[in-house]
């Protein structure tokens, strides 16, 4: 983490608070930290917070706001941030159907870290993700904690349609496709759950600081799952226990 806080300017309505040059779970709980405190000082002129893995991009009313005045006014929360108690973490589990139809490219991704796919799963199931930031589409969550044993490049050419709900593995990351889109990432299995729907409040149902648990699932709870999520009978569950760092 840098020793001060950067701060940079993001066209004529954004700043950029910069806190790091890596991707670090510490310098990520000191963003969703600043975010939190800022929220509370209801700052006049503020439209929205970006939180992302090493920076925090705030949207302004130029007109409202002057970029300098926002600076002081971030600087000031940045002095006493280490007083900050965030709310405990919520483990959310995540049923995964892996492999077959679900998970086309598991196979390669076994051939390609020389494990067996059963080995792949259970590496993958084996620790709680770390929640850091959203992006690329709505709801879309970009988790860490992926074991070294796992990491698999890209696919050379990307998919122009990933089914919403599939999990996807890409370099040292890992994440969950929350809506039909294009994408590059290995698909190692798929959730019946819906994790964006804009009808729903809240319309994401995974938020940055949050921990992600995979649960391998079959095919027939798959489809039973499925039809319940449709029925609204379904949603994410929240786990009352301890994290699993592998």
């Amino acid at each position: 983490m840098y020793a001060q806080f950067r701060y940079l300017p993001a066209g004529d309505s954004a700043l950029v608070v910069e806190l790091g040059n890596e991707i670090d779970p510490v310098i990520n709980q000191t963003i969703r930290g600043l975010v939190l405190t800022l929220q509370q000082q209801t700052i006049p002129g503020i439209r929205e917070y970006v939180p992302t893995y090493r920076s925090l991009m705030i949207l302004y009313d130029p007109a409202v706001l002057w970029f300098d005045d926002l600076i002081e006014q971030v600087k000031k929360v940045e002095s006493r941030l280490e007083a900050v108690s965030l709310p405990e973490p919520k483990i959310l589990e995540v049923p995964v159907a892996y492999g077959g139809e679900f998970g086309p490219d598991l196979d390669f991704v076994a051939e390609h870290t020389h494990l067996s796919v059963e080995k792949v799963i259970a590496l993958h199931t084996g620790r709680d993700y770390l929640v850091y930031m959203l992006g690329f589409t709505p709801g879309f969550c970009y988790l860490g904690g992926l074991s070294e044993q796992l990491e698999t490049p890209r696919l050379a050419t990307p998919r122009t349609k990933i089914p919403a709900g599939s999990v996807g593995i890409a370099g040292k990351q890992t994440g969950v496709y929350p809506i039909d889109s294009p994408g590059g990432w290995q698909l190692i299995g798929r959730t019946p759950l819906c994790l964006f729907d804009p009808q729903r409040d809240p319309a994401v149902l995974i938020t940055a600081g949050d921990y992600v648990r995979f649960v391998q699932i079959d095919e027939p709870t798959y489809h039973q799952l499925a039809e319940q999520v449709q029925r609204g009978e379904l949603t994410i569950q929240t786990v009352s226990s301890h994290l699993i760092t592998g």
